[in-house]
């Protein structure tokens, strides 16, 4: 097959899908003009090194010049995603990318100037505005700023999120109407009133989300974008070709793993199709995958990216500020199912390579043995790290002044070291795709080419996971180690090559200054996205919706904790059909997330928020899936010239284990490692069995979807791997059945059983009574664990608790004002009949262990595979 064969079969050529990509992540503009191109990539330079400035973390200029606190640097931020907006964005298909026209120089100008007000009168507006006295020009400045940023959002993003900021500015406004629900009607908010909370004051557009943008987000993508001017991104392809090509389907594998990789480097679905998938689907369609098929891998694969730690999307970032934990902590709960997915993903292409009788490229190879190779090079990569830090540690206690001094010359001799070894190889090329001939790479020829790209991922890891620092502070000393390496290694290379080194070191310096550049322009639609969500998630805090939403899901669903659960994952899957995934979290999770840990608490179920904000990030990355709009579906039928609705049902139905995640993590939070103390030995045992039960489960669960295992399976036996696969995933579900979880005890004894319970261990009971909003009978779950720093008797009262017993009866009045119950509890009106009450005090029973439950579905398992092997003509693996 001839390259334009292919091209005429997709009718889009290299130069049309770079154009894609940039028009969706970067702009689709490309000014004639000289000057006009110098400025808009000048203004984007600018950017990062601005964003370089504020996020150093010595402030060795705090004598010259004065430090920015966060109120000043978000608008600052916000102002340039405006600017480059507009310049680099054209309002309508039809308009000019040649040129940028007068009206949108003035557009950005006015957009920008409305931004930067707010950084250069900030003392001014704390004055007055913030205060609840603004003045008429600053209503007038926010009142343009607000428009000209759901303008610019429309131009990055689609008209998707502006209309939802504007029904959501509507609402505050008007507060009722004929489409506005009774539950969430108000009085409605002034004009002025509006326009100070999301423009002037600190908790609209320049709040959290916008925030997260400036401090976390911006470094972490250009991170990615320098690693990728830097050679990373084709390593990682041609590391993972090199790997997996000699699999059955092995192109669909190594499109899985290197689009996993590439996730490091790139935030953006589209992208990653585009960058991975024009090596991949022309290789995938050439061993026997449709082109429906081939472009549904790479999109299963490409939009998995933004869940692999560490380096995760922008959302990731978000959970840390909303969920208030540690971004080391997203990373543990994250972990177990971003890597099971991405393991069943590769069973899946296997299994339909399996299905076809798909040859191999080259020699076949066992992906069994592929496995156990990974396995392993995972423990010796474990055991290689625990080693460092205990070097690291042992040299820091003898010698803590030259440490550091230490540490550094070995990280640069150790990166001198590495660039020496890639410099006796050739520089990396790969085959193309679409010629006659395709000629694998091995494994020892790419991984010595790109061991240095592997140094500032270390870095990142290492001050996330070992020193405990900030995202900000991990990925700024990431990207510094970055900046030297695309300065430093073309002509470290030329000078061991015995080259030229003048040439290489203004290759370099190109590279980094378009590192700079791309790394910027790929946060234009990230920081006008988070701004513009600030507008949802400030009309939640100021109008009844954050509060009585709940009571209104709880209507639709019934009160069932799984339909409201339905519910929201398909109001995340709509949302997605127009919001990029960090948009997307922003609303549902700000709307969504607390009425899902709300509605567990009142079935008794405990749905830890990171598990419910998890939840919500799995469906929101699906924005890139889902037709008719998902970019990344289109994008992948560019390249492989198929149907791109199809191509999306099929990447749909491939990302169905994504999708079932979430529901078995809400119900067994175990998946997430929620509980789990991975500081003891006892805790790593746990994480490990639990994700080797996991993996199994979800191969079964991959497995039976695809309708084959060991052969074609029946009916009955895709039914039967299902409900192994659940029964693993969630044992404790048959075993509540058989065997109450918790006995009663009686709710006057709620006192006493605070005060007895050691510190680490928990108290769960049941509070009834009239709902405030309309006073039906509802429950609510709650569970306290006992700290260490509470007092040795008197806890209730100290927690906040106003008990109340009568006879053999426990009611309750309304909690201390400002304590975590009195939030809890502020669903419950304690001034009408009924009363409040306790009404159950649970105490865990003593029964079986829940694992228990895998015998019967071991022993299901092992009746399907003994009538599978009857019909089985292939190897498994």
């Amino acid at each position: 097959m001839t390259n334009e064969t292919t091209k005429a079969d997709r009718n889009f050529s290299d130069e049309e899908l770079q154009d894609l990509v940039a028009s969706t992540d970067t702009g689709g503009r490309n000014p004639t003009s000289r000057t006009v191109a110098l400025l808009i990539s000048g203004l984007a330079f600018a950017w990062s090194l601005f964003q370089l400035w504020i996020a150093q973390p010595q402030l060795w200029f705090a004598q010259w010049v004065p430090a920015l606190n966060s109120s000043q640097t978000r608008p600052v931020h916000l102002g340039f995603a405006i600017l480059l907006a507009f310049l680099a964005y054209p309002a309508m298909k039809s308009s000019p990318r040649d040129r940028v026209p007068l009206a949108d120089w003035v557009l950005a100008l006015v957009g920008a100037g409305s931004a930067f007000y707010v950084f250069l009168f900030s003392r001014e507006l704390a004055e007055t505005a913030r205060s609840g006295l603004p003045t008429s020009a600053q209503i007038v400045i926010g009142s343009v700023g607000i428009v000209l940023l759901l303008e610019a959002s429309r131009r990055a993003l689609g008209p998707a999120l502006t209309v939802v900021g504007a029904v959501f500015l509507a609402y505050a406004y008007m507060g009722q109407g004929w489409l506005i629900p009774d539950i969430i009607e108000h009085s409605g908010l002034s004009f002025t009133a509006i326009v100070n909370a999301q423009w002037l004051d600190t908790t609209g557009v320049f709040g959290i989300p916008l925030g997260v943008s400036t401090a976390f987000v911006f470094l972490f993508v250009l991170f990615g974008a320098i690693l990728d001017k830097a050679g990373a991104g084709n390593y990682f392809i041609q590391l993972a070709f090199a790997g997996l090509g000699a699999l059955r389907g092995g192109p669909a594998k190594a499109a899985v793993v290197g689009s996993a990789m590439t996730g490091l480097i790139s935030g953006s679905s589209i992208a990653n199709v585009v960058t991975t998938g024009t090596f991949t689907i022309p290789l995938m369609k050439k061993v026997g995958f449709s082109s429906e098929k081939a472009g549904a891998v790479e999109v299963a694969s490409s939009v998995n990216g933004q869940i692999m730690p560490p380096v995760m999307g922008a959302a990731a970032f978000l959970m840390v500020e909303f969920v208030g934990i540690s971004y080391v902590e997203v990373i543990k709960h994250a972990f177990i199912p971003a890597v099971i997915s991405y393991i069943a993903l590769v069973y899946i292409v296997h299994l339909e390579a399996l299905k076809r009788d798909m040859p191999a490229l080259g020699p076949a190879a066992n992906l069994g043995r592929m496995f156990l190779k990974i396995a392993i090079g995972f423990v010796v990569s474990g055991a290689a790290f625990t080693a460092l830090v205990w070097l690291v540690n042992t040299l820091r206690d003898a010698a803590p002044a030259l440490s550091e001094g230490v540490i550094l010359a070995g990280i640069i001799i150790a990166y001198v070291l590495m660039v020496r070894t890639a410099a006796k190889h050739p520089d990396l090329t790969l085959d193309d795709p679409n010629s006659g001939k395709f000629t694998l790479p091995t494994v020892a020829e790419v991984f010595p080419t790109g061991l240095h790209y592997l140094l500032p991922i270390l870095v990142l890891v290492w001050f996330l996971m070992i020193e405990m620092q900030s995202p900000a502070k991990s990925a700024f000393w990431a990207v510094a180690v970055m900046l030297g390496i695309v300065l430093t290694q073309r002509p470290l290379k030329a000078m061991f090559r015995n080259e030229h080194t003048g040439t290489a070191f203004r290759e370099g310096v190109n590279d980094l200054v378009d590192g700079m550049i791309t790394g910027a322009r790929n946060m234009i639609g990230i920081g006008v996205a988070t701004a513009a969500a600030g507008i949802i998630v400030a009309t939640v805090t100021k109008t009844p919706i954050g509060t009585e939403l709940a009571g209104l899901v709880e209507m639709l669903s019934g009160g069932n904790l799984f339909i409201m659960l339905a519910l929201v994952g398909v109001f995340s899957l709509i949302l997605g059909m127009g919001l990029p995934t960090t948009a997307n979290y922003i609303v549902v999770s700000s709307l969504m997330a607390s009425v899902v840990v709300q509605l567990g608490a009142q079935e008794g179920l405990i749905v830890p928020l990171i598990a419910a904000h998890l939840f919500v990030f799995y469906f929101g990355i699906m924005a890139d899936v889902t037709p008719p709009v998902g970019l990344a579906s289109f994008a992948a039928a560019a390249v492989s010239g198929g149907d791109p609705i199809r191509t999306g049902f099929t990447a749909f139905f491939y990302s169905m284990r994504t999708i079932a995640l979430p529901f078995l993590f809400i119900y067994n939070p175990t998946l997430i490692l929620y509980g789990v103390d991975l500081g003891t030995t006892a805790g790593i045992l746990q994480a490990i069995m639990v994700f080797c039960v996991a993996t199994v489960a979800m191969l079964l669960f991959a497995a039976a979807t695809q309708g084959y295992f060991l052969a074609p399976s029946k009916k009955w036996e895709s039914a039967a791997l299902l409900l192994v696969a659940f029964t693993l995933f969630v044992p404790g579900f048959w075993l509540d059945r058989i065997q109450p979880r918790f006995e009663e005890l009686p709710p006057v004894e709620l006192a006493q059983a605070f005060d007895s319970t050691p510190a680490g261990e928990t108290i769960r009971f049941v509070v009834s009574g009239p709902s405030y909003v309309d006073g039906s009978p509802t429950k609510l779950t709650i569970v306290h664990t006992v700290t260490a720093d509470e007092p040795a008797s008197g806890r209730a009262d100290a927690a906040g608790l106003m008990l109340l017993p009568e006879g053999d009866r426990l009611f309750m009045d309304e909690p201390m004002f400002g304590t975590d119950y009195q939030q809890q509890l502020q669903g419950f009106d304690f001034y009408s009949d009924p009363r409040v009450e306790v009404s159950s005090l649970l105490h865990p029973a003593d029964r079986m262990p829940k694992q228990i439950m895998w015998l019967p579905a071991l022993l299901l398992l092992a009746l399907v595979v003994m009538f599978q092997r009857r019909r089985q003509t292939k190897p498994a693996f």
